[in-house]
């Protein structure tokens, strides 16, 4: 039986980790009074334009927006088994409140790689935003930053890179995800665009080597990129634009085949990583670990962190749910590493056990892409509020003062 099977003791006051007291003078936010905001907003006739439940956010952008897009950014592998697992798999383990204890002040921010953040929240790498809303990653990117929660860029960026930082500022938090294709000389100029634009950590994805089998898209023969969406960092770059024997604006087929020719990457292993640890300099995670095997070999090869996920069920059918892997890793590099999450989050609760597991933050995917997809950056500013101020409450009705207080002693398994 694995750490992520066996059932928590019970709780007790003495294994709640002990914190520093907050000075009354600390600069907290107070994310919980969005709900109060809300209900004074009522008393105008004012109600949300978009829904506070954040799992209902799919079933609204079924029905205003283009059903190809949204389908892209819903759809799964196979018949959707991952998916339907990473919510299985966060709902198996339940939350046991503490009662009277001092919650009137609460800090839900976190150290990741020497930067003091007010959440344990960033957005994930979400490809082809375009599709959603004409804003696409910089509006996403704005709403980020305007929280103080970090934007990670996909590779299959809408908007180059450059633009993208623009867009956020110089002082926002910025990192950048990659695709790691067949092109080396691609791969570091990409690397040192990233860099000079201000983007301090490197998300490398390792689960998506290859498109997997996704009926939702191949029901509509709808693949983004072979229309040239997704692709503005590769037609953006000198080092993919050298390959070409004419400019994209002259021959954009030719540039999108160089595309899907170089993506596709099976061949790569864990020894090819010395290629990007000595080429990136700031903090390095590997995202898509789910053997805890896989994660010592992360730290072995120099990682500074690894990112839990399935890709959100959209590469292996009939995979692990998200949040079964999690303990596993956090047991085998939790000391070594610095472990986020992601795939499955939909709410305040998740949130909070996905750091009960052992998570220092999560990231939040396609509730952001639908909330941009129906009202640009407000929309996505929505979803922010809504999940943080339910995770702020959650933490102080269970007892909580910030995640530094949570361990598996504040979960028991359903």
């Amino acid at each position: 039986m694995t750490a992520g099977d066996s059932s928590p003791s019970s709780p007790s006051s003495a294994s709640i980790p002990s914190v520093p007291s907050i000075p009354s003078s600390a600069p907290l936010t107070d994310w919980s009074a969005f709900q109060y905001e809300i209900y004074l907003n009522g008393t105008t006739g004012a109600v949300p334009s978009l829904p506070t439940d954040l799992t209902a956010l799919e079933r609204v952008a079924e029905e205003r927006l283009d059903p190809g897009a949204v389908g892209y950014v819903a759809g799964s592998a196979g018949d959707g088994k991952t998916a339907r697992a990473n919510r299985d798999a966060l709902d198996r383990w339940r939350i046991v409140p503490r009662m009277l204890r001092d919650v009137e002040r609460r800090d839900l921010s976190v150290e990741l790689f020497g930067t003091r953040l007010p959440t344990p929240v960033a957005l994930a790498p979400v490809g082809v935003l375009s599709i959603m809303h004409e804003g696409a990653e910089p509006a996403a990117a704005r709403a980020a930053a305007g929280r103080g929660i970090p934007f990670i860029l996909s590779s299959a960026s809408s908007t180059p890179m450059e633009q993208v930082a623009e867009a956020m500022g110089p002082d926002a938090v910025r990192w950048f995800q990659l695709y790691w294709g067949r092109d080396r000389d691609v791969t570091e100029s990409f690397l040192d665009r990233a860099a000079a634009s201000g983007y301090s950590a490197l998300v490398v994805t390792l689960d998506t080597r290859l498109l997997a089998w996704r009926p939702r898209d191949l029901d509509r023969a709808y693949l983004p990129f072979l229309h040239g969406i997704g692709t503005a960092n590769y037609f953006t770059d000198p080092a993919f634009l050298a390959g070409l024997a004419k400019p994209v604006a002259e021959d954009l087929t030719a540039a999108v085949l160089r595309f899907v020719s170089l993506f596709n990457n099976p061949g790569t292993t864990w020894e090819d990583l010395a290629f990007l640890r000595e080429r990136w300099k700031g903090p390095m995670l590997l995202k898509g670990i789910q053997h805890p095997d896989d994660a010592r070999r992360a730290a072995n090869a120099g990682m500074d962190g690894v990112v839990v996920s399935n890709h959100g069920g959209r590469q292996v059918n009939g995979a692990i749910g998200a949040a079964d892997a999690l303990p596993p890793v956090v047991d085998a590099v939790g000391d070594r590493l610095t472990v986020l999450f992601d795939s499955g989050i939909r709410t305040g609760d998740d949130v909070f056990k996905a750091l009960a597991l052992g998570a220092k933050a999560v990231l939040l995917g396609r509730p952001y892409a639908y909330g941009l997809g129906l009202d640009g950056q407000a929309g996505v500013d929505h979803v922010l509020r809504c999940l943080l101020a339910e995770f702020d409450l959650t933490l102080a009705l269970a007892g909580y003062r910030g995640p530094a207080e949570l361990s598996r002693d504040a979960l028991t398994r359903a």
